[in-house]
């Protein structure tokens, strides 16, 4: 991977294929996208830019908890020093929240959203399903006695009980990455998504969803298309939160369907 300066840091990114460029914005797991490098419906078609963010992988550590406006303020330097002023922005879980905190303070920079599944603490409103989440997974950390055992309960949470047995080959070291990461996940409570934010974003947005995922996703799910009544949807079946890690090429052709859909309008 290649490494760009970005205000007094830098990230390391990786650029594959060429076309309309799109941008991935990783959870917790900063290798999270890497499944879908491999996939000829996008790298085919379209420039596809996977980074670290700020305080994960190899990327420039970070000393405090980033805010979702620094992570954001950081994606657009990114896209900056790598000649773009517009892309496609694909994000997975609480990478969500950068998305659309990004898509809030640039839109200039932002073509189309695309959300896999995205986390929902983010929301100002909470759903008692929503907020039994948060209790749930606080409770199953707190049982923990080491940041193994608390990313564990993380991702279990996230991905189901049988996790491990597909990351480890979806994608290599996944676990033991988002382990040394965990200190950079801690979640920002300095913002939260309202409606009335909800309403300044014009862009076209994809909501997905696992079909086997939780009934609080789909709570998610029906907020976004509530609060964003441009967006569209696409369920993939046989999958829970895992999404384009368990199925690369659906998740692939979904989403190059989408882009064609709605092409760039920006100077790229």
């Amino acid at each position: 991977m290649q490494r760009v300066a970005v205000d007094g840091a830098e990230l390391e990114v990786e650029v594959r294929g060429e076309g309309e460029p799109v941008v991935t914005i990783h959870p917790a797991t900063a290798n999270a996208f890497a499944p879908l490098l491999a996939e000829p419906a996008l790298t085919q078609r379209y420039q596809l830019i996977l980074y670290h963010r700020r305080g994960y992988a190899g990327s420039t550590r970070a000393d405090r908890v980033l805010s979702r406006a620094e992570h954001a303020a950081d994606c657009v330097e990114l896209m900056r020093a790598l000649g773009m002023k517009q892309a496609h922005v694909v994000a997975y879980s609480a990478g969500c929240t950068i998305a659309l905190r990004l898509a809030l303070d640039a839109p200039d920079f932002v073509g189309s959203l695309a959300l896999l599944e995205t986390a929902a603490w983010i929301f100002d409103e909470p759903t008692e399903a929503m907020i039994r989440q948060g209790q749930e997974l606080g409770a199953a950390m707190a049982q923990a006695h080491d940041k193994n055992g608390m990313v564990d309960a993380f991702l279990r949470q996230a991905l189901g009980d049988g996790y491990r047995a597909w990351l480890d080959q979806e994608v290599p070291g996944a676990f033991e990455q988002t382990v040394t990461d965990w200190v950079a996940e801690a979640r920002d409570a300095s913002w939260r998504f309202s409606r009335q934010e909800a309403a300044r974003i014009h862009q076209p947005v994809l909501a997905v969803l696992g079909a086997e995922s939780e009934p609080r996703a789909m709570e998610v799910h029906e907020r976004l298309l509530a609060w964003l009544p441009q967006a569209e949807t696409l369920v993939l079946p046989g999958v829970n939160h895992a999404l384009h890690m368990l199925k690369p090429r659906a998740m692939a052709e979904g989403l190059a369907d989408f882009f064609a859909r709605h092409p760039l309008t920006g100077n790229t």
